[in-house]
């Protein structure tokens, strides 16, 4: 199939890079967003995330004449819908007296009844936002079939999952494989020549379902896996042992391969995808649900190293939290366990300063941000470093000595080297370090 003309809904993190994509290959490419402040950034040049060369491949777009936004959508040859799929803040689930999080699934059903009257013979549909699994079948088609005409006979309709990883999702958008699951195997082709304008990586078809559960699956696996790791960062600091050492020497071993424990798991796919497994089928995802639980209270286990490090009583007390972000080098603050962290620190008493250098004029409800690494350290008592960004990994213990009073720190990510700082008169608590 050709297209000539694509609309795509929602313009963050995904749908932006996606859109820039299309359009810099020759498509021409209508943006939607329903937030007016993402549309006026756009339109004056600017844009509202941080992706590494981002900024070029928008311009680009922009200049070619390719790429427009707005607020609605038109007609088009294709339909994408990207927009993010949150949990609903207090309409929890329940199952055997086990609680869950359930999908917020509106905008999803928003952006699908937005391009109904827009629809016509031939059209295709794409849906990139994680979903549970037969959200494609059962939320989206009837949606659609409003419209009068029938899917998989009058128009396509697809899945497909992004599948990259921030910091270097214009790479791999280009570079990754990429799972294509049709409502039909028509649907499916659709998809596949739709994405093989720019996509070089292979293109796997298959049924829409599948790939739904295709995007679940990688990142419920690496949820569990962390799980794990987090829960022998607080068995070895009860029996006396440095988990990082273990994790090192238990990786040597050739099937072996511990993944790094820390505050959390945050970002809008492994610490919320396991979430929808647990919603469609309670009763067969119990390790799933466990393994969130235990990421979910790695906060709470960083609060006890703090407590180790600083007393009981942390009323008064100066911290200086470096990084709120979810992941080293990035800005995205969702769903971040550094975030909940710095919540339980102030609900705790503590004067927290939290600096974080990719987002530093962010707002956060209850969060003191400062615009400096210097200002966040200047009157400390400890400085907790709960994400290990380059420029926290690399900082000099010389000129940290003259920026603070502070001598205690507090690392949740193994990102400092122990001896340097203790040679020059610094005390040490690290995550998971019993000794």
């Amino acid at each position: 199939m050709e297209f000539k003309k694509i609309c795509i809904s929602g313009l963050g993190y995904i749908g932006l890079p996606t859109a820039s994509m299309f359009a810099t290959n020759g498509v021409q490419v209508l943006g939607v967003d329903t937030n007016p402040g993402i549309i006026e950034i756009l339109n004056s040049g600017g844009i509202h995330i941080h992706e590494p060369g981002l900024g070029e491949v928008v311009a680009e777009a922009v200049e070619s004449g390719n790429l427009r936004v707005a607020g609605t959508p038109e007609p088009a040859d294709a339909f994408i819908i990207a927009v993010p799929t949150p949990f609903f803040e207090h309409d929890l689930g329940e199952y055997e007296g086990q609680v869950y999080k359930k999908a917020d699934m509106r905008m999803v059903t928003s952006a699908a009844q937005a391009i109904v009257p827009h629809l016509r013979k031939g059209s295709l549909v794409v849906l990139e936002s994680t979903s549970p699994p037969r959200t494609t079948v059962d939320l989206l088609v009837p949606i659609l079939e409003g419209s009068g005409l029938k899917a998989g006979v009058d128009f396509y309709v697809a899945y497909s999952p992004e599948r990259v990883l921030p910091g270097q999702i214009l790479r791999e958008l280009v570079e990754n494989a990429r799972v294509i699951g049709g409502l039909t195997p028509e649907s499916a082709q659709a998809g596949s020549d739709l994405y093989a304008t720019f996509v070089r990586g292979e293109i796997h078809m298959t049924d829409a379902t599948t790939a739904e559960m295709v995007k679940l699956m990688e990142n419920t696996y690496r949820d569990v896996n962390i799980a794990i790791a987090n829960e022998f960062s607080r068995l070895a600091e009860r029996f006396g042992v440095d988990v990082w050492e273990a994790i090192q020497l238990s990786s040597l071993h050739p099937r072996v391969k511990i993944l790094s424990p820390g505050p959390g798991v945050g970002g809008h796919c492994i610490s919320v995808d396991p979430w929808f497994f647990v919603e469609s089928a309670p009763d067969l995802s119990r390790l799933i649900q466990r393994a969130r639980q235990v990421n979910d209270a790695q906060p709470e286990f960083v609060m006890s190293l703090v407590h180790k490090a600083l007393g009981p009583d942390l009323t008064g007390r100066k911290i200086a939290a470096l990084g709120l972000a979810y992941k080293p080098d990035v800005d995205d603050l969702r769903e971040s366990p550094a975030v909940e962290v710095v919540h339980l620190l102030t609900k705790a008493g503590a004067v927290v300063k939290a600096f974080e250098p990719f987002k530093p004029d962010a707002k956060i409800a209850g969060v003191q941000l400062v615009p400096t690494l210097a200002q966040a350290v200047a009157d400390a008592d400890a400085l907790l470093l709960l994400v290990n960004h380059t420029e926290f990994h690399q900082m000099n213990v010389e000129v940290i000595m003259t920026l603070t009073p502070a001598r205690v720190l507090i690392d949740t990510v193994n990102g400092w080297a122990r001896m340097d700082w203790v040679r020059e008169g610094f005390e040490l608590f690290r995550l998971g370090v019993g000794k």
